[in-house]
């Protein structure tokens, strides 16, 4: 039998170009051949591949996965000796046409999520008070809802107190192109923070109308793409930004986290009694630090009991609708660990029993059916 020549096994330039539609923009989750990001293939006789690509801006954060994706899924073809990867930057004019094919020929910012056919649940997590965990519940949520699969994204609406890019793991910076946003993700969640945009521990030092621009931003001019789930970690209590986030998404609904204290109840009652002025649904309760499991299987009720219960019994009947109580979460002191380390503990330590609750909230919130308003509907006469 005759060998195989070289000509014979050498790939061609749409088999390479057909193996660069596998790799996706690690930012904006699409692959780089529909974002015109492939400069140029070229092919040598000697079976070394080289490959241009385009970076959307000049010190990409994840040209390195770039640079990466692209020698893998072309060394993988058959012929392939060696491939050479070079990088370039797109030109504005580039950057205008990529924006548009992403956002639509719209100069104005948009919030997609507002947008009567919008499939995206989203959630407010909202507390009375401050220290009952509400944003270990909203990253925990979060990132238990993509491990269903589901693509979801954290807004740390948050401005003076934010936590959430710590919590979730990321310390990587937003992607500029044009007027556009492109979140950093971690842990499979896209998240946007005030705190990505401000030296060091800076505080934040403003008054409403910023506060209200600053989330407007972060949902019009952030690159979420085809979200399954947004969740926005609020400041405690019920002011500017849980009256803009009512303005800006007037279908987001609430969910309400409090402690088993009678207090800390009472409190949180208001925040999701906000409710009943800006019209938005209240998807149910969740009680944090319930109780702490001692090592003889005993329980400490450390904060005292059924606060939570209270508050969904309680907004049931000022909202006129079934508030659930959507699962009480055991004290766990590897739930602030794993917040601190930036992998949340339903990723950490998935068989803790703080996780497992956790999960089954999130799992209860992923499957909840979606609503209508706002929706076409095929519908006709029934027939005689």
């Amino acid at each position: 039998m005759e060998p195989v020549s070289n000509a014979q096994t050498m790939p061609n330039v749409d088999a390479v170009r057909k193996a660069l539609a596998t790799v996706q923009d690690p930012e904006i989750n699409k692959p780089i051949t529909d974002l015109g990001m492939v400069k140029d293939v070229t092919i040598g006789e000697d079976g070394v591949v080289d490959v241009a690509v385009y970076l959307t801006v000049a010190g990409c954060p994840l040209r390195d996965k770039i640079t990466k994706d692209v020698t893998a899924a072309v060394a993988a073809l058959d012929g392939v000796r060696d491939v050479r990867v070079t990088l370039d930057v797109m030109s504005d004019q580039q950057r205008t046409e990529l924006r548009r094919s992403l956002r639509g020929e719209s100069e104005d910012p948009v919030i997609p999520f507002a947008q009567p056919g919008s499939l995206t649940r989203v959630y407010c997590v909202a507390s009375g008070k401050g220290g009952v965990g509400k944003s270990s519940v909203t990253v925990n949520l979060a990132v238990a809802m993509a491990e269903r699969g589901l693509k979801v994204g954290i807004v740390d609406a948050d401005i003076y107190g934010h936590s959430i890019p710590r919590m979730v793991g990321t310390t990587e910076k937003p992607t500029k192109v044009e007027k556009m946003i492109l979140p950093p993700q971690a842990n499979g969640v896209k998240v946007i923070s005030i705190g990505m945009f401000t030296p060091g521990n800076t505080p934040v030092v403003w008054r409403g109308p910023m506060l209200h621009r600053a989330l407007q931003q972060f949902l019009a001019d952030v690159f979420w793409g085809d979200l399954d789930v947004l969740l926005l970690d609020l400041p405690p209590g019920t002011g500017d930004i849980a009256i803009s986030v009512a303005q800006l998404i007037p279908n987001a609904e609430i969910l309400v986290v409090t402690t088993p204290q009678q207090a800390a109840a009472e409190v949180a009652e208001r925040a999701g009694a906000i409710a009943l002025q800006t019209r938005q649904r209240v998807a149910g309760v969740i009680e944090n630090m319930s109780w702490l499991e001692l090592p003889d299987g005993g329980r400490m009720d450390v904060f005292g009991s059924g606060g939570g219960a209270s508050v969904a019994s309680s907004l049931s009947q000022a909202v006129g609708a079934d508030v659930p109580l959507l699962g009480q979460v055991p004290l766990d002191p590897r739930l602030r660990e794993a917040g601190d380390a930036g992998t949340p503990i339903v990723k950490a330590v998935p068989e803790s029993a703080a996780a497992q609750v956790l999960t089954e909230i999130a799992k209860k919130l992923s499957v909840r059916a979606r609503g209508l308003a706002g929706r076409m509907l095929s519908v006709s006469p029934a027939g005689r």
